[in-house]
């Protein structure tokens, strides 16, 4: 292959993640693989926390050295790339979605749940756009379904990265509560509690009226979505801005404005409940994307092993897009051999 090839330049770990990077020869007798690494050090993070994951941890799991480690995966850095690569996943298919904010909507809670059920993703550093296959998939998937508005590249980025962080940063609180409820062995109305009298205590009609007022209303205490509310109230602005394009450029009335009736009722009802989304109502996905959200569900261990299931599964898939990769190279190697 030429050396010029940009492949070969790629950092090791985006390398592995591609399955483009070269495996040692030769290596432990037992049957070792950068898949397998990966496995034990998510199995750490899912037990112990990301601080608990070191090669010395994941070799021990294993049952080897961690020199034997090394020459599979070379650095800290690319196995914390694996790992979340491959507990990221891929997004959902569409399931026949047939316009943008529904999508959208089914993407917010398909990646919140990535968050919710494995938290210690949200310790790693972000480390510039993503590179990885899956991390691209995820982007790919939103830039798709922006594919038939009139917004400008720009703008359908800037879109799909406001869809990544509301889902990050719903993430990272109730990671922040679940810390909480494990140091204190409170349940969530009794921390809901205490954080209200906190607040109580301290927050004076003088000082902060508007904060005051909040108080008084029960707001620390509230059922209600405010990570829903805001995400829907994000893409009602959206819609605007669509159907607001639309008409300047001359492509007629747009569907923004209708989308925005159709899921009015149902950012609604997301507002009073964190137990109900629209994305239930709107994409057709199962009603146990409902309950995952609950913390207590995303920590059972049947809900766990079904999770590792489908993560094997994207293995496969992904192991086949592997193969197909290479064959593309090697055959264009055939060709320019030829020529």
């Amino acid at each position: 292959m030429s050396t010029e090839d940009p492949i070969e330049q790629l950092p090791r770990g985006i390398a592995l993640a591609w399955g483009v990077a070269a495996t040692p020869q030769r290596g432990p007798k037992r049957e070792m693989s950068v898949e397998r690494i990966v496995d034990a050090a998510i199995e750490i993070a899912d037990n112990d926390g990301i601080q608990a994951v070191s090669m010395s941890a994941v070799a021990k799991r294993l049952g080897y050295t961690p020199m034997s480690l090394y020459r599979y995966v070379s650095a800290k850095d690319d196995l914390l790339l694996l790992m979340q690569e491959e507990a990221t996943g891929l997004p959902p298919e569409s399931e026949g979605v047939e316009n943008w904010r529904t999508r959208l909507e089914e993407l917010y809670e398909a990646q919140s749940q990535v968050y919710l059920t494995q938290p210690w993703l949200l310790s790693l550093s972000i480390m510039g756009s993503p590179i990885t296959p899956n991390s691209s998939a995820w982007l790919d998937a939103s830039l798709e379904a922006l594919h038939d508005t009139p917004l400008t590249q720009d703008e359908r980025i800037a879109v799909s990265i406001f869809v990544t962080g509301a889902a990050r940063w719903k993430g990272t609180v109730f990671a922040g509560y679940e810390d909480q409820k494990r140091a204190t062995g409170l349940n969530d109305s009794e921390l809901a509690q205490q954080e209200s009298q906190l607040f109580d205590a301290v927050i004076t009609d003088d000082g902060y009226p508007s904060l005051r007022r909040a108080i008084d209303a029960g707001v620390f205490t509230s059922e209600a979505d405010p990570f829903a509310f805001g995400f829907e109230c994000g893409l009602d602005g959206l819609a605007e801005y669509i159907d607001r394009v639309s008409r300047e450029r001359g492509d007629g009335p747009s569907a923004a404005a209708g989308m925005i009736a159709e899921t009015a009722s149902e950012a609604g009802e997301s507002s009073v409940s964190g137990a109900t989304l629209p994305v239930e109502e709107t994409s057709g996905v199962e009603q146990s994307v409902v309950t995952d959200d609950d913390p207590e569900v995303a920590a059972d261990k049947k809900y766990r092993e079904s999770q590792k299931a489908v993560r094997q599964a994207q293995k496969v898939l992904a192991e086949a897009r592997k193969r197909e990769r290479q064959t593309l190279r090697e055959a264009k190697e055939r060709i320019a051999k030829r020529r």
